[in-house]
């Protein structure tokens, strides 16, 4: 089916404006002429309404699995053309500015392949993925020596809901991204990506791809594994019925995340699984330090244990409620 055929809800793609006008006077590339958005969901759809918001892209092509939810993100004015992966939507990427893949990460490889092969020579790449180690060595393979275009990002924002429905415009608001440049990602990419990002309201930040999968492993995919882990091992009970009739708010909001997206958070689980591993094992072992404390029926030990991690989630409260957006 072409762009441009009867019935097609895709409208016919617009050209952006031409090479230097489109970007001359303007900070890391930005307003951006066109955007590609593979993976139309909360956070492709969400970064998609923000630069819309702050006048920062003419226009967003979205890209994804299936039709309805491309449907939502045209009738929520999020995307202005819409296509499905089996459809031609490659034909939009040589004149694209920027180019996201959203999608959840064991999609990236075959997603950035693609891309490698219809990409203009000045389009920037860029990822939203949870990990980043397994997303630069796909990158690697798809772009070979053209990496220099390609630069690796995880916006750290999301809720438990998922696809174009869930997104909103302020979700990166006074939030943290990441960018992880390569020693061969060109220094005009890296300002692109971060002037994105910055005009959707969020701070962003450096990390080596390394050591960003070591930390998110703790503070992000742990937590998600043992929501999830909770709440499957409560629901395998024979009274699971009573104890889920007896939860409330502490139940409620230590397994929020549970909600979460099953495929997504199974992909990254499989993706960053030495460093999540490592994570399992040091909680394990606290896990054990308070099983032994109960057992022996050591009060001050678990005080202490209680008291640390009481003291060391104000201070980190603190700092988060006072955090301001970085100043570039």
């Amino acid at each position: 089916m072409s762009p441009s055929a009867p019935g097609d809800r895709r409208a016919a793609p617009r050209s952006p404006s031409p090479p230097g006008e489109a970007t001359e006077g303007r900070s890391g590339g930005i307003p951006l002429g066109r955007l590609v958005v593979v993976g139309v969901g909360l956070i492709g759809g969400s970064c998609a309404l923000a630069l819309k918001a702050a006048g920062a892209v003419r226009e967003v092509v979205g890209v994804g699995r299936t039709r309805g939810n491309l449907d939502e993100a045209l009738s929520r004015g999020i995307v202005e053309r819409a296509y499905t992966l089996d459809e031609p939507w490659t034909a939009e990427l040589a004149l694209a500015d920027v180019v996201l893949v959203a999608t959840p990460v064991a999609q990236v490889a075959p997603v950035l392949a693609a891309i490698a092969a219809h990409a203009g020579p000045s389009t920037v790449v860029t990822d939203a993925g949870s990990t980043k180690q397994d997303v630069v060595a796909a990158a690697r393979a798809a772009f070979g020596a053209r990496i220099g275009r390609f630069v690796p990002a995880h916006p750290i924002a999301g809720t438990e809901h998922s696809g174009a429905a869930a997104a909103f415009p302020t979700l990166f608001r006074e939030r943290t991204t990441v960018v992880a440049p390569l020693p061969e990602t060109a220094a005009d990419a890296v300002a692109v990506v971060r002037a994105m990002w910055e005009r959707c309201g969020a701070r962003v930040i450096e990390l080596d791809p390394v050591q960003h999968d070591r930390i998110f492993a703790a503070v992000s995919h742990l937590p998600h594994v043992l929501a999830f882990a909770l709440v499957a091992e409560l629901a395998a009970r024979p009274d699971a019925a009573d104890l889920f009739a007896h939860a409330a708010s502490g139940f409620r909001d230590f397994t929020r995340i549970a909600g979460s997206s099953p495929e997504m958070w199974r992909d990254i689980a499989l993706a960053n699984r030495g460093a999540i591993l490592e994570a399992l094992g040091d909680y394990r072992a606290m896990l054990d330090r308070m099983a032994a404390a109960i057992a022996s029926g050591d009060g001050v030990a678990l005080r202490q244990l209680f008291t640390q991690a009481s003291d060391a989630r104000r201070r980190w409260q603190a700092g988060a409620a006072v955090a301001k957006p970085v100043d570039r």
